[in-house]
Order: structure tokens, then C-alpha cells, then sequence
């Protein structure tokens, strides 16, 4: 078997990946094909993780290339992970958005709230970059499975499910915020029975039992009695805010991981409007939090090819005492890629969320539009989960519709290279007050010379 990452730059993620492959035995003698553009984060993850499968005494080959067409010659399953738009070209843009008008970018949008996960409204880098791998895999790896990971993960699930015949599947590790809210209302996760559905980033708790009765009023029980003493542990740390709560009472349904930040402006007019509604540090999507998380982002790097730097000096450097939180010798990374990629080739089944077209699973919503729902994966098979209770229709109709709209937007944009099509979002914008603000904004974003592809094809030079 060969499993092939593309953007295997992004060492940490990578390093994960790799381990949870090296600690699956049915995976045991597979080719890890390492594929990057940037040579030196490339080479770092080479290094790092030739050390990590010796060090756990695992049975994997690799290999490192800067081609992408040898990554994917033959290969069964593709794990895309690279950002082209990440994150220095956010900040950018974002500075020139606020400048504008725009408090904290035009990508932050009524229902896409999370930073970085669109660029320039079409994310017009990822996009062709997830189209790019498609075409490839078309003619080198026509039977493989494309795990698509980088965001945005539903545009590009999307397009690459409605434009070529590649199989691919949109993974996100958002879902495992009910964790969090289990933990907090003292449950044990192992006799709650739930599901969640719904849109990337856009995902509610439909499901929600524990030992065979509804668990709802235990919620609607702590909102009572403990909701008040609430406090966010870390910027990250929203999953039961105040904000999270509202969303609940008015939709219905919990909403879970980062759809707890992906609600409408009335929690995202400015730093103060986000500290109501999300604790002390206003979550991660703020002009504070987020260049704090970016800098971090950056030392870890520089971290990870430092230590791949000292063994090459040192191979008897200790992995695990160095980095533990990466490099671990029996706990799984608590992504789900190679336990799909391990239950489709005929290891253990495994349930697990993942995005893929609806087909009738959420009810109301087109057949081609990529929900993201729980699945039983086995041998050659994915097996979506009846619904039971569906999505409540205000959810649907006031919530999804209109991401799935913006979707569409999205991919308007990217398929037509129609400036006219950016304006118009931006014009529905509750920020936008002229449309000469409009014109302007764009016009100076696409004049940044990181943005000249982008500005050529939208007809901006």
C-alpha cells in the first residue's frame, strides 16, 4: 500500500499521521510517500520521522519528494494537507480588510467566522491546488482515495466531488468538541449515544442520549445552575460559552467544535461583542488571539527543524523525551485518516465523521452538496448513519442553506474568474456601506504582490 501526504511541510500534523500509521499493524510494510514544495521543512520531516518509525520499531518505507507526480504515481491514498494561503497571506489581507472597514477581513463572513479557512472569499489558491491533485490522481492513481484536509475543506470537497470522478472525502477533527461538552456536564462519553450533522464547520449535536434518555435536559440543566461560573480555559476553549448556549436556544441543536465560532455577527462586531459571548479572551478569531496563535504556529516550526536538525547530528536523540506531545509510542493521534484508510482496506470498521455527499441523508438538503454526517467504514464500503433525530428545520433553513449558499458563492467565483462575483458577496456584506469601499478593498488586496495570480485571473491587472 502507498500513502502519499501532500504538504508533508506541516511537520506536526505530518508526524502524526505518521505515527498513528507506524502503530496500525495492518498498515504494516506500507510506502509513506513525503511530498512538499518547501525543501527545507521537507528534508526536516524526512529526518524526523525516518527516526520516529525506527524508534517504534515499526515496518513502514519512505520517501520524500518535491514532485508531485511521483508522490502520486500509484499510490491509494492521498492525505492533502498543503495550505498555500497560510498563514502570512491571511494576516496581509486581513490588516488590509480592517483598513477598509471590514473588522477582521472580508473572509470573516455571517457563518464562516474562522479565520484562515477562506481566502479572498474564493480561496482561489486551495482551490486550484485540490484541483490540481484531482486532475493528477485522474490519470497516475485513478482508484485512490482523496483525503482532503486542507481548508477550506467544504468548497474544496465540493468542487472536487462535482468536477472530477476522483473519490474524495473532506476530513475534519472539529466533531470531537462533544467531547468537551460531555466532560463538562459529567458524562461519561462511553454510554452517551449521539450524532452530530450537518455542514463542515457548520455541525450540531442532533443525536444526544445518555444511558437510553434523552440528555438534553441534563444540558438545559447545567445552563441553569452552572452556565454562569462558565470561564474559558484557553482562547480555544468555547465550546459551552455564552455564545454557544444562545445558538442552542434559538437553533435547537448544540452546535459542536468550530461551529461554536461560525454563528452570525451578533457575536463578532469587535473584541468587546466576542468577550461577551466567549469568555475573557474572545476566542481565537480576534485581532489578539489569532497573530498570538500564528507566532506560536511559527516557533513550533522553527522547534520541529531545530530537533530534526540535532538528529542528524545526534540519531541517539530521545524523540519522545524531547517532544512528547508529538512523538508518543502507543496513543493515536485522535485524527481519523488512517482509521479510515485502516477500515477501508479491510482492517477494523470504524465510525467516524467525515464529509461526502448527502444523498438523502439530511433531509431537505440537495443530494450533491457535501454534508458532513457519521459513517460506518469497512472494506470498500462507507455506510452513512440514518439520522435519528434529523436536523431541526431551523437549523436548515436559517443556518445551513445559507453556508451552503456561500459555498456556492465560493465556487462561482473560483469557476468563472468574475470580479463581479467578489463584489457582490462583499456588497451583502452588513460592513460594506458604498460601493466604492467595495472596488477599493479588492483592488488594494489584489495589488499585493503575493495576490498576482489571483488579481490576473479575476481581471484585476
Amino acid at each position: 500500500m502507498k500513502i502519499t501526504i501532500i504538504g508533508a511541510g506541516s511537520v506536526r500534523f505530518s508526524l502524526q499521521l505518521i505515527g498513528d500509521i507506524a502503530k496500525t499493524e495492518n498498515l504494516a510494510g506500507s510506502l509513506v510517500s513525503l511530498m512538499d514544495i518547501n525543501e527545507e521543512k521537507l528534508e526536516a520531516i524526512y529526518v524526523l520521522a525516518q527516526k520516529y518509525v525506527e524508534d517504534l520499531g515499526a515496518s513502514l518505507k519512505l520517501e520524500k519528494t518535491m514532485d508531485m507526480s511521483q508522490a502520486l504515481e500509484g499510490t491509494d491514498f492521498v492525505i492533502h494537507s498543503a495550505a498555500p494561503s497560510y498563514p502570512d497571506r491571511y494576516d496581509l489581507i486581513t490588516q488590509i480588510g480592517e483598513k477598509h472597514g471590514y473588522y477582521r477581513g472580508i473572509d470573516s463572513q455571517e457563518f464562516n467566522m474562522v479565520s484562515t479557512y477562506s481566502y479572498i472569499l474564493c480561496s482561489y489558491p486551495d482551490l486550484k491546488l485540490s484541483s490540481e491533485i484531482a486532475e493528477l490522481m485522474e490519470k497516475l492513481s485513478p482508484q485512490a482515495y482523496l483525503l482532503q484536509t486542507a481548508n477550506p475543506v467544504f468548497e474544496a470537497t465540493q468542487f472536487v466531488s462535482q468536477s472530477t470522478g476522483v473519490k474524495v472525502i473532506g476530513f475534519c477533527h472539529g466533531f470531537s468538541g462533544v467531547f468537551g461538552a460531555f466532560h463538562t456536564l459529567g458524562l461519561n462519553p462511553e454510554e452517551v449515544d449521539w450524532q452530530v450533522a450537518g455542514v463542515n464547520h457548520g455541525i450540531w449535536l442532533n443525536r444526544f442520549l445518555y444511558r437510553g434518555e434523552n440528555a438534553y435536559p441534563l444540558l438545559d440543566k447545567w445552563i441553569e445552575e452552572e452556565s454562569q461560573h462558565w470561564q474559558p480555559e484557553n482562547p480555544w476553549d468555547v465550546q459551552l460559552s455564552p455564545a454557544v448556549i444562545d445558538m442552542y436556544k434559538f437553533y435547537g441543536m448544540l452546535p459542536i467544535g468550530d461551529t461554536c465560532r461560525n454563528g452570525s455577527w451578533k457575536y463578532n462586531y469587535n473584541l468587546e461583542t466576542k468577550k461577551k459571548w466567549y469568555g475573557k479572551f474572545g476566542g481565537i478569531d480576534n485581532e489578539v488571539e489569532r497573530p498570538r496563535f500564528h507566532e506560536s504556529l511559527r516557533k513550533e516550526k522553527q522547534k520541529l527543524l531545530d530537533l530534526a536538525e540535532e538528529v542528524r547530528r545526534n540519531p541517539e536523540v530521545d524523540l519522545f523525551q524531547a517532544y512528547p506531545e508529538i512523538f508518543t509510542r502507543d496513543k493515536m493521534s485522535g485524527e481519523q485518516h488512517i482509521p479510515f484508510i485502516n477500515g477501508i482496506s479491510g482492517g477494523p470498521e470504524a465510525r467516524l465523521i467525515l464529509n461526502l455527499q448527502n444523498r438523502g441523508v439530511i433531509s431537505g438538503i440537495p443530494d450533491d452538496v457535501v454534508v458532513e454526517i457519521p459513517v460506518i467504514v469497512s472494506k470498500d464500503n462507507i455506510q452513512p448513519e440514518k439520522l435519528d433525530p434529523d436536523v431541526t428545520e431551523r437549523t436548515k433553513n436559517m443556518y445551513l442553506m445559507p453556508r451552503i449558499l456561500r459555498m456556492r458563492w465560493a465556487l462561482e467565483a473560483y469557476t468563472t474568474g468574475d470580479k463581479r462575483v467578489l463584489e457582490e458577496i462583499l456588497v451583502r456584506d452588513p460592513r460594506t456601506k458604498s460601493f466604492e469601499q467595495v472596488k477599493a478593498v479588492l483592488e488594494e488586496i489584489m495589488s499585493l504582490p503575493i495576490n498576482e495570480e489571483i488579481a490576473r485571473y479575476f481581471g484585476y491587472k
